[in-house]
């Protein structure tokens, strides 16, 4: 297997210390010549030159003789300033225009700074006139705009899950592992991931979501409870809307061993849909669903009551996911994507 070479050579010069300029300094002093310098510092030879020259200044003896000297703290001080200068520029006064819809994105819409410049890059926004993602946040790092870390969502979620002893748990159908290889490829179209978002722990309605993998579409759908019942009049619902072409959309559904989905490989039985469960307590293998979870928490927090959320409140926040330009599409929204392939299928 060849060996990657990368194209960009190891620095390998220092930045000096003011220790080392006080050695500078007393060997100058002593008219060392330039290759002892060099040696005893232990620094390139234009290293020391420039340093000379950055810290050589002209001074006025008794009698009025001018003369020039080597001071280490001039040359600290020119450093710093020059340190200070260092880097690329600020555009924000060029601009202007692109910061002011980041942040209305951002703030109002909740879409990431990646999103923003990818969704203004590709459809010709702001043309030379805008940042890029990482020089955007840099500016909300720095506090340049009106945007701050507490508004990315993402950036200040903490990790407080402890870990716990799992006991073995009944897998409820196929494995996984028996799922078709296109699957892991997100190449063909039709293939979904599902789970359950809960509020309230008992007596409570849930949400069911059905996430594509190659589209990222994402279909929200309330239940009045968390139950195989509940999925399976679900998918029934979905099976009418999307009548003949059913299995065509749905060619497999990716499940955890969760009780709600004891049925649901029965609830698609008169289809050519296959059901597949995935190992026991390894989200991550439907990690396209858990992610849209974690979006659709935005709207729905933790401990919220199903009941109380308004429908206004579940279709907006099912057609904000599938509004949403997503870098790994080319920042094109879900719900364009979706659309072609369903169009392909018509």
């Amino acid at each position: 297997m060849a060996q990657s070479h990368s194209t960009t050579s190891k620095r390998t010069f220092k930045h000096l210390t003011t220790y080392k300029r006080g050695m500078i300094a007393a060997l100058h002093s002593e008219g060392k010549s330039m290759q002892d310098i060099v040696n005893s510092v232990d620094c390139d030879r234009s290293t020391i030159w420039r340093e000379l020259k950055r810290g050589t200044v002209t001074q006025l003896k008794t009698g009025r003789i001018m003369y020039e000297a080597y001071f280490p703290e001039t040359a600290q001080v020119k450093y710093e300033e020059n340190r200070k200068a260092y880097g690329a520029k600020l555009k924000l006064d060029e601009t202007i225009e692109f910061i002011k819809f980041a942040e209305a994105k951002i703030l109002n819409d909740e879409w990431s700074p990646d999103a923003d410049c990818g969704f203004a890059k590709r459809n010709n926004l702001f043309n030379k006139a805008r940042v890029c993602t990482k020089t955007l946040y840099n500016y909300i790092e720095l506090r340049l705009i009106t945007v701050k870390n507490i508004d990315l969502p993402m950036k200040v979620r903490l990790n407080t899950k402890t870990k716990r002893s799992r006991v073995n748990k009944l897998v409820l159908g196929r494995s996984i592992e028996e799922r078709p290889i296109e699957v892991e490829d997100r190449e063909v179209f039709g293939h979904w991931e599902i789970d359950t978002v809960i509020g309230k722990k008992s007596q409570d309605e849930a949400l069911l979501t059905i996430t594509e993998r190659k589209t990222r579409k994402e279909i929200i759908l309330r239940i009045c409870a968390k139950s195989s019942e509940a999925v399976s009049a679900a998918i029934n619902e979905i099976r009418k809307n999307y009548g003949p072409n059913f299995a065509k959309v749905f060619k497999t559904i990716t499940a955890d061993n969760g009780s709600e989905f004891s049925e649901l490989s029965t609830s698609v039985l008169s289809e050519d849909t296959e059901i597949f469960f995935a190992h026991p307590y390894t989200s991550c293998e439907r990690g396209t669903n858990e992610r849209h979870n974690g979006l659709i928490r935005r709207f729905i927090p933790k401990g919220k009551a199903i009941t109380s959320v308004s429908a206004d409140t579940i279709r907006y926040a099912e057609s904000w996911c599938n509004r949403l330009p997503r870098k790994i599409l080319g920042y094109r929204t879900p719900e364009e994507c979706f659309s072609e392939e369903l169009a392909n299928i018509a």
